[in-house]
């Protein structure tokens, strides 16, 4: 019976694990995985008796939260079939989370295996995303997009950089409680920096300043691996400042452009939030939000009601979301299903404050380094003050449950003290 049940671990050990790569494929395959071994964790569950899992308090203001989006799509929205297909299973994304922190209770190995997965992609994804730079096509023959844009193995997709800068901290927490040898640090180093790199020229602005702000958070409030990242972090930000002064269409995407269409720069008469096409949208849901404040007008509606000139804004005040998170629950869940999002920032930001606290007054730390790195993602889950994908897109939630899944356990874990001592 162990020995069946070890078996059965394993592979969803492996099934889990392969989430990694296969998010660079697209999102069905992982969303499939994501779906189906929820379904084997609730068995799980409900046969052993493993509820403990869902009574922590972040799991059940998750689950209140879906289940309020669900009523909202049911009695709310103008179009309850398409708003309540998007609300109906979002619930999966913390089964899934729950399911992780399981699987690293049953077998810490689990943490080598991501470990391996995650950083086997991002070298595979430097070499490519590099190649196709500097050749002008990858090693799939996918040709550099416009003003020299790259995506590598994510082809039509201009979400490379966002899949390294929304990984890069997880992989970090996994490097600092992984035993290693003293030269290990060095080939990561040189992987840290061209990764910086590569976020940087792939001309994903907002993937950029996520880099920048999780890399920020983590080297003030972490301490055996403070001076490692930071060397990286500088080492990184000067090829940066080389490669903005000889490549003028890097310059132009990252610099020129961005002040541009913020309206920062010099002569500019009006300014904008982010860009013309951000501050439309955002404007748009904004309004939707003053009609409907308590409780919006459904997940998954700001693509349909948009269009009313009573809410648009602009010359373009349609998409499929307002892209930002706040600006959309506020508008589609009104301020109730905000201060889901919400509480989850004030906590990111106590978690901080605390730490610092400790930091400052050299007390015991509250947060480990390894904590540390996972907080920071998520922090890039919660930051108000940037652009953002849909807050119900699929791929994103799959990226965001994973690290979710690794700081739940390093609170509530039974065995996370053994696992932060490694």
């Amino acid at each position: 019976m162990i020995s069946s049940k070890i078996f059965k671990i394993n592979i969803i050990n492996l099934i889990i694990v392969l989430v990694v790569p296969f998010l660079i494929m697209g999102p069905f395959v992982p969303d499939l995985i994501v779906s189906l071994s929820s379904l084997v964790f609730l068995g799980y569950v409900f046969r052993d008796r493993l509820f403990f899992y869902f009574t922590r308090k972040p799991l059940i203001v998750f689950f209140i939260f879906c289940l309020y989006c669900i009523i909202v799509s049911l009695v709310i929205a103008e179009n309850r079939l398409l708003s309540f297909g998007s609300s109906l299973f979002y619930f999966r994304i913390g089964i899934f989370s729950c399911l992780v922190w399981y699987l690293i209770e049953q077998d810490k190995k689990i943490l080598q295996y991501f470990y391996y997965s995650i950083l086997l992609c991002f070298v595979l994804l430097v070499i490519d995303g590099y190649i196709q730079f500097f050749v002008g096509e990858n090693i799939l023959g996918f040709s550099k997009w416009e003003n020299n844009r790259i995506a590598s193995f994510f082809g039509d997709e201009l979400i490379m950089g966002s899949y390294l800068a929304r990984l890069f901290p997880l992989l970090f927490a996994l490097f600092v409680i992984k035993s290693k040898k003293k030269y290990e640090a060095y080939p990561i180093g040189i992987l840290f920096i061209l990764i910086d790199v590569l976020i940087y020229v792939s001309g994903e602005r907002v993937a950029f300043f996520f880099l920048n702000l999780s890399t920020i958070f983590i080297i003030i409030l972490i301490k055996q691996y403070q001076k490692f990242r930071l060397a990286t972090f500088l080492i990184a930000f000067v090829l940066i400042g080389s490669t903005t002064l000889l490549n003028p269409s890097v310059k132009d995407r990252m610099i020129d452009q961005t002040t541009k269409s913020m309206g920062l720069a010099k002569g500019s008469k009006e300014k904008n939030i982010f860009t013309p096409a951000h501050d439309n949208l955002i404007r748009t849901a904004y309004n939707m939000f003053l009609d409907k404040p308590v409780f919006g007008h459904g997940p998954k509606m700001f693509r349909v009601i948009c269009k009313d000139e009573k809410y648009a804004t602009g010359v373009k005040p349609c998409s499929t979301h307002p892209h930002n998170f706040y600006v959309q629950l506020l508008a589609e869940t009104g301020m109730i299903g905000f201060l889901f999002l919400l509480s989850a920032l004030l906590y990111v930001i106590y978690c901080a404050l605390r730490q610092l606290k400790t930091i400052l007054f050299k007390e015991q730390r509250y947060l480990t380094d390894y904590q540390v790195c996972l907080l920071a993602c998520l922090l890039i889950i919660v930051w108000p003050l940037s652009p953002n994908g849909n807050f119900f897109n699929n791929w994103l939630m799959i990226c965001y449950s994973l690290p979710v899944g690794f700081y739940l356990h390093s609170i509530y874990g039974k065995n996370r003290k053994e696992v932060l001592k490694e």
